[in-house]
């Protein structure tokens, strides 16, 4: 053994993040900080006066309900996929589609609660900005229920399987996400209407 070989470093691992997943996380990160903007807007505004408060649908509470198992059937996706049990797979990402569908209908007849109520989005500011935090969620929702299309068109491709699961984890990631920031703003119109 000479010198030169007892000197010579291996190579250390170099630390990698799916890009899938990197973009994922960047773009939840620009949700977040859009919706972080919109709250903080909402409360200084709130605070200046001039504000009509407002009573929740009760079918925005239905519709958090909804959105919550629709977040279950993608969990049970995943499992679904890590087993290889490629029916339950695709039972449960048809499952949540519709439940997120469903979720977007409810928000619909909830808007339409609202506007006969006197809450409209032109007019006074609370309307307008309930408008647009609802109608941002849900053309983010959008987003998410065209993620799990293409998830589902993986499934019947036999491209997610126990050993082939990024599709589906980003899906995953980002469909959580969408349920956490509906119960976040949820939350934030219930305790500042």
């Amino acid at each position: 053994m000479t010198a030169e070989n007892t000197l010579r470093e291996e190579p250390k691992p170099v630390l990698s993040i799916n890009k899938w997943k990197f973009i994922t996380w960047l773009f939840i990160i620009t949700i977040v900080m859009l919706f972080a903007s919109q709250t903080s807007a909402y409360l200084v505004r709130r605070a200046e006066g001039n504000w009509t408060e407002f009573e929740m649908p009760q079918i925005f509470y239905w519709s958090t309900l909804v959105l919550f198992l629709s977040s279950v059937m993608v969990f049970l996706s995943v499992r679904a996929a890590r087993s290889d049990e490629f029916k339950k797979l695709r039972a449960f990402i048809s499952g949540a589609f519709v439940l997120g569908t469903a979720f977007l209908i409810m928000q619909y007849i909830g808007w339409q609660q609202l506007q006969e109520t006197g809450i409209y989005l032109k007019g006074n500011p609370s309307g307008s900005f309930l408008y647009i935090l609802t109608g941002l969620h849900a053309f983010h929702l959008i987003s998410g229920l065209v993620v799990l299309v293409f998830a589902l068109a993986a499934s019947f491709k036999m491209n997610i399987h126990s050993k082939k699961m990024i599709q589906l984890e980003v899906c995953s990631t980002y469909w959580h996400f969408l349920d956490i920031l509906w119960i976040y703003l949820f939350v934030f119109l219930l305790y500042f209407r």
